[in-house]
């Protein structure tokens, strides 16, 4: 549910939040929260900035997820949907019949008290996870594994959700929210339902302070920038791009030219390329 504030300020003037009441007003779970996290602020390991215009923001805490779903057979009750503010999407927390917690995405529809469960015969039904090959045709789902076991890497953010278009033999077909159509294992597991947290594409922050505070830096042009900062920089006024052929900060060409390599691993997986268009 979208809600305008009141213009009572030019910062509030154009601000649209979400709100949900359907989350919970509780603390996270202690146990369920990583411990030794800390900012990066855009660096990796050595130092090197690989995530440009991050750093500064308010301090967060990261929730364990399980993206494995790993109590099998074991029903579990949802005691509770929470934010998350290292995420798109909500999360809920499920209490295991074996004393178990854990936190998984909340699917759209979810209801504290609900009863899921995780396996290879279980029922369809929102917020369950089972294997792909066990799931019907035209189903939407979502948290889906790559690799049998790994846990779930595909289509984890707010609203999405894919579609499982055909079955082939040991693989199913799975038209991603890009419309890509990508051939998955069947034994790979992924949830029924759609991610929740449907509006908030539509919501707006209304000023660049509330931006600085999650934790994003400001961003200049590159045409504004200088020829040795920028491949796009240099040139006599608001020429545009100084250089002939385009490139990208790292020197790869940005207008036009394919970037992904030909023999990728993953070519053999793709049955429709989602830059295809119709």
């Amino acid at each position: 549910m979208l809600q305008k504030a009141k213009p009572t300020s030019a910062g509030r003037r154009n601000r649209v939040d979400v709100k949900s009441p359907e989350l919970t007003k509780t603390r996270p779970t202690k146990a369920l929260l990583a411990k030794g996290v800390f900012k990066r602020q855009g660096k990796n390991n050595t130092g090197k900035i690989t995530v440009r215009h991050r750093g500064g923001g308010v301090k967060r805490k990261l929730r364990l997820i399980d993206w494995k779903r790993k109590s099998f057979n074991v029903p579990a009750v949802v005691k509770s949907i929470e934010y998350d503010p290292m995420r798109t999407a909500h999360i809920a927390m499920l209490a295991y019949a074996n004393g178990e917690k854990a936190y998984i995405l909340a699917p759209e529809g979810i209801k504290i008290g609900e009863v899921l469960v995780a396996g290879e015969e279980v029922e369809i039904k929102v917020g369950n996870s089972l294997p792909l090959g066990k799931i019907p045709v035209g189903m939407p789902i979502h948290n889906i594994e790559l690799r049998a076991g790994k846990g779930a890497q595909l289509v984890r953010s707010a609203g999405a959700a894919a579609l499982i278009q055909s079955k082939e033999g040991s693989n199913v077909v799975v038209q991603l929210p890009s419309k890509e159509f990508r051939l998955v294992s069947a034994v790979c597991f992924a949830t029924i339902g759609q991610v929740g947290n449907l509006d908030y594409k539509n919501r707006s922050l209304g000023k660049a302070g509330r931006k600085r505070l999650m934790g994003w830096r400001p961003t200049v042009r590159g045409t504004a920038q200088h020829p040795g900062s920028h491949p796009h920089g240099g040139g006599e006024g608001r020429s545009g791009i100084g250089l002939k052929h385009p490139k990208t900060p790292w020197g790869k060409p940005a207008l036009g030219m394919k970037t992904r390599k030909k023999n990728k691993y993953s070519n053999k997986f793709i049955v429709q390329d989602r830059r295809i268009k119709k």
